[in-house]
């Protein structure tokens, strides 16, 4: 049976749909993270607000994505794709306690009022908390769910382009990679060389959402797990089991 392509043009809209939220999110996020001293200062704290609400689409789109394609992909392995939203709702547990600590920085600074400075250390601990969070969730979690194991389905598949699907077989190991050398000090997380291993892995999210949004599942694929490659034996065995 093939796929329905309003499927994947939903799958699709999810994925962009996380792009769009992490990043805005991010951007919101940028003067509380990058402000040693948010706590004691005027605070840009709506802006912050809206960077947690940006997060929280964030993560109801991509548990969305596993959600959508686990009926379509679990014929080719339902080990994988139970990995595979497994994966997703383990990074986004790891987001959701990233936003908590970022929204008790915003409420430290409210409450602090002219003693601000005396929770400055539990504002960079929770800032801290953050990066952790991210790091684990977005910076390794994601190349095993979104990278591998997804990769893994749509090339068995034929879903998606084979080569197309490669990015992700491959940029999910280096991005999860990449996240223990991060771990351990090798380089930073915003560093050239993260961005480089990191970057078949936002090909491959990248190319997956703008793929099944503009062109669906691939035709024909759906039929290929159905009936057997050509010249291949048929099972007498199999046939009676049936």
């Amino acid at each position: 049976m093939q796929p329905s392509q309003s499927t994947a043009r939903t799958a699709g809209i999810l994925f962009l749909i996380t792009f769009v939220s992490a990043i805005t999110g991010a951007l919101l996020y940028a003067p509380l993270l990058t402000d040693p001293g948010y706590v004691t200062g005027p605070g840009t704290d709506a802006q912050i607000l809206w960077g947690a609400v940006c997060e929280l689409v964030l993560i109801i789109s991509n548990i969305g994505t596993a959600v959508v394609l686990f009926p379509v992909l679990r014929r080719w392995s339902e080990a994988a794709v139970l990995g595979y939203v497994a994966a997703r709702i383990m990074e986004c547990a790891l987001i959701a306690v990233g936003i908590l600590s970022v929204l008790a920085v915003v409420s430290l600074r409210q409450d602090a009022g002219d003693e601000g400075a005396a929770y400055l250390p539990v504002a960079q601990a929770l800032v801290a908390m953050h990066g952790w969070t991210f790091l684990l969730g977005p910076g390794f979690v994601v190349g095993i769910g979104n990278g591998l194991l997804l990769g893994f389905l749509m090339y068995r598949s034929h879903l998606v382009p084979r080569p197309m699907a490669l990015f992700g077989l491959i940029g999910g190991p280096l991005m999860s990679v990449s996240g223990l050398a991060v771990l351990f000090g090798a380089y930073g997380q915003t560093s050239v060389s993260s961005a480089l291993v990191t970057l078949p892995e936002i090909l491959w999210e990248a190319s997956l959402g703008i793929y099944l949004t503009v062109r669906g599942f691939r035709s024909g694929a759906g039929e290929r797990q159905e009936h057997p490659a050509a010249g291949a034996r048929p099972n007498p065995l199999g046939s009676r089991l049936a």
